[in-house]
């Protein structure tokens, strides 16, 4: 699933090729992937015409802001991509929604499993969707220190992994980043959260942001099955410089211990049990 850098990366492209533009024409064909309206008549009635005002994002939510104040909110769920092509192009299967730019070209949301979803909503307070209310704050913006991200954690008997990845306290985070970030900090997955001691807290902080732009800086991560492109159909590259998810058996790039892989409930963790304690 796309996590917080593949999202940024697309927000970052969608920014540059969207901003301004018209959305002269409209169509979804995918009934799943408009599920919140229903059918596919409200979404074409609120996009099509509009102007698109600007690009946020919030955890793995894409904002896309129009110029009635709606917002079109984008999850890309474990296949979704968002591909900017000449109009005319043949259409790749799964292609579930389609915008027509002022420009010629075509905004198409792809999503062979379906996991994905468009929809328009309203802002809420902070410009957020009211839809989107029960995000936590977003792991690269909205924890700014150390110290803010110990009160998230602060009493909280759960594992620091599975907190991590819990949207409702830190958006954005993922499987991927999650194993990432937590090698970079030195900690082990299942160390109870709200047990982290300052120091510990001052390694997660930093390795957090850091792994985070690192990843967007090399635009996202694409895996085996290549499911993340960006917006123009190309992979990441941020999986070549992994140094625990996918790794198993693997030495540590610190101690030379294998990686280890753990499997819980159908999600595999990848840490090194020397280094991370």
């Amino acid at each position: 699933m796309p996590e917080l850098p593949e999202v940024e990366t697309v927000r970052r492209d969608l920014q540059d090729a969207l901003t301004g533009r018209r959305l002269v024409g409209a169509a979804a064909t995918g009934q799943r992937t408009v599920r919140r309206h229903g059918s596919a008549g409200p979404l074409v009635a609120r996009t099509q015409g509009r102007k698109v005002a600007g690009v946020d994002r919030r955890g793995k939510y894409l904002l896309v802001r129009l110029d009635t104040a709606d917002v079109v909110v984008v999850h890309l769920g474990m296949s979704g991509q968002l591909r900017l092509v000449p109009a005319g192009t043949p259409a790749l299967a799964h292609t579930h929604v389609r915008w027509q730019l002022d420009d010629g070209r075509e905004l198409r949301f792809v999503d062979p499993r379906t996991f994905g979803e468009v929809f328009v909503a309203a802002p809420g307070a902070g410009g957020v969707p009211a839809e989107l209310a029960h995000l936590g704050p977003d792991a690269l913006e909205g924890v700014p220190d150390a110290a803010s991200l110990g009160r998230l954690l602060a009493g909280r008997r759960r594992r620091i992994k599975p907190l991590l990845l819990d949207q409702q306290v830190v958006a954005g985070i993922g499987n991927i980043y999650a194993d990432e970030i937590l090698w970079a900090a030195r900690i082990g997955p299942d160390r109870p959260a709200g047990a982290l001691g300052g120091a510990a807290l001052r390694r997660l902080h930093p390795a957090m942001r850091d792994i985070l732009l690192a990843a967007i800086a090399h635009r996202g991560s694409s895996i085996a099955d290549e499911q993340y492109r960006d917006l123009a159909g190309v992979v990441g590259s941020y999986q070549l410089h992994h140094r625990a998810y996918g790794r198993e058996g693997r030495p540590c790039a610190r101690c030379g211990r294998p990686i280890r892989r753990v499997s819980d409930g159908g999600r595999s963790t990848f840490s090194c049990p020397r280094c991370q304690r």
